[in-house]
């Protein structure tokens, strides 16, 4: 897995509207806290999406955009967004070559994609990555408090 210190990798991701968007070109300006989780919907998943959501100012306000990456595809993005009103984009793996590219292993006996956050700086240069399954919200806490240090 990406340690910190370590260089954003060269990956594509498909946007919402289809089209490829390579994760160098979502950093700008702001740090970027990009996380990736198992499957739309799902309790922990929902939890940890409305729990960015809740603190989606406060990235915004630290410097920081937020995005989403799961493998799955767009009208399942779509419908999470709109259920949940998720003020972030949330983009497509469906070959799990980003998953990879960042080394995020598959947990729970090799069968539920991990699910791990990763705070980049505007340099693309990884400074946090937390990993747990477990704990879907304290992902929220970690990168913000991460982005918060950045800002200083």
């Amino acid at each position: 897995m990406l340690k910190p210190g370590d260089t954003l990798p060269d990956v594509t991701l498909e946007g919402s509207d289809g089209r490829a968007v390579k994760v160098r070109d979502l950093l700008g300006d702001r740090a970027l806290v990009l996380y990736f989780y198992p499957k739309d919907d799902t309790p922990g998943c929902t939890a940890e999406a409305c729990s960015f959501r809740d603190s989606y100012q406060d990235f915004t306000d630290a410097g920081a955009d937020v995005v989403g990456v799961s493998a799955d595809g767009r009208d399942s993005h779509a419908r999470f967004v709109e259920r949940h009103r998720l003020p972030f984009r949330l983009f497509t793996d469906a070959s799990g070559a980003a998953r990879k590219a960042f080394g995020v292993k598959p947990s729970l006996l090799g069968l539920i994609p991990g699910r791990v956050t990763f705070v980049i700086d505007k340099t693309g240069v990884v400074r946090h990555a937390f990993d747990s399954q477990i704990r879907a919200t304290a992902h929220v806490t970690e990168a913000l408090r991460i982005v918060r240090e950045l800002q200083k």
